[in-house]
């Protein structure tokens, strides 16, 4: 088998300023390394990370940008020192594609905590000091440790979202033991990350309560989902008769809101994890001081707590509700996605060839 050529084109779609706009694009990855994986992408979820740091959200965003953080396709090609992967396999790579390898958290296969900080997958500088591009394209090359095996009945579609929105709920509420049979979830939010938080719950055998603005979300929460309990959050009287009732709480919402009416609902020695970004996080000390209440944040996870998951889906049947689109409909998924223009979440068909998308 030859290798693969480091001149070889990869097809992909870049922003190329920060107006975010995508186009097709061709560069350049890397040569096949001695414990690398080739991919060929199959499809790319699109994830509210690859709105912000197209448009420059952070400040930081290097164009051309490729997006895409949530891959998942055919292995092509692994490099002489890769035994976990044969050509032919299912993988997916996740938020980051490298860490230092050496630090405690790298050494407990929690690398997203890396001392020196993770490689992300898109717009970060690799150890080569080349910048990473995502996966809006039509392959990429990764080290083979931030690879992961999607089992072959696991539809690739449906496997994406997992390696953003699903492990970004799953990591906490196996760190938090939110996986306690008979105990109360609430979940605020209802969208990629927080409908999979309510499939999380209920696999795990807990009484889920969704809390949304929205009460537009009751019938998606309660027939779709199989939640238990559907909360207006907006409604004092609703929030009021919950009052003391949750265990747990996981924290979806991105924009800004109220945090003391959430901590009333908790037990005592509740936990309520916030793995959104809202602006600022202000609550009054009596919320987390009486009952003693704890507030923990949280992002992705590991090497290992991604694969724990990814095999937790597929033995169980947890599947990400999707919608599959071409990529020549990445700019209008990405406005979608700032208009809160879809249901859970949104996938990319990425299966790119010629001019650098196909249906």
């Amino acid at each position: 088998m030859s290798s693969l050529s480091a001149n070889e084109d990869c097809l992909g779609w870049a922003a190329r300023d920060a107006s975010g706009v995508l186009s097709p694009y061709s560069f350049n990855r890397r040569a096949v390394r001695s414990d690398d994986v080739s991919i060929k992408i199959t499809h790319c979820g699109v994830c509210y990370a690859d709105v912000i740091w197209t448009r420059n959200g952070h400040g930081d965003s290097k164009y051309p940008l490729v997006p895409g953080h949530e891959i998942v396709g055919i292995v092509q090609e692994v490099g002489s020192n890769v035994n976990r992967f044969k050509v032919g396999d299912h993988v997916g790579v996740g938020t980051y594609v490298n860490s230092c390898r050496d630090c405690e958290y790298c050494n407990d296969e929690e690398e997203v905590n890396c001392v020196k900080r993770p490689v992300l997958t898109f717009n970060g500088v690799d150890d080569d000091g080349t910048i990473t591009k995502g996966g809006y394209s039509s392959y990429i090359v990764v080290h083979d440790r931030y690879c992961f095996r999607i089992p072959d009945d696991y539809p690739l579609a449906s496997a994406a979202p997992l390696l953003c929105a699903g492990i970004t709920v799953y990591s906490p509420m196996i760190r938090h033991k939110m996986n306690q049979p008979g105990k109360s979830l609430g979940v605020i939010g209802l969208g990629g990350l927080g409908h999979m938080a309510v499939k999380f719950g209920k696999a795990f055998g807990l009484n889920v309560t969704v809390l949304s603005t929205s009460i537009s979300k009751k019938q998606e929460a309660l027939t779709l989902l199989g939640a238990d309990k559907f909360v207006v959050s907006s409604d004092q009287e609703q929030m009021k008769a919950e009052a003391k009732s949750l265990d747990f709480i996981i924290d979806t919402a991105a924009g800004d809101h109220p945090f003391d009416p959430y901590m009333s609902l908790l037990k005592t020695g509740g936990v309520l994890v916030l793995v959104g970004f809202p602006s600022e996080v202000k609550f009054h000390p009596a919320s987390l001081n009486i009952g003693m209440k704890t507030v923990s944040g949280s992002v992705t996870g590991g090497t290992k707590s991604t694969q724990e998951m990814i095999d937790f889906c597929s033995a169980h049947k947890i599947y990400p509700n999707i919608e599959v689109i071409p990529i020549h409909y990445a700019n209008e998924a990405l406005q979608r996605l700032i208009k809160r223009d879809v249901r859970s979440s949104l996938n990319e068909d990425y299966s790119i060839e010629g001019e650098g998308g196909s249906d």
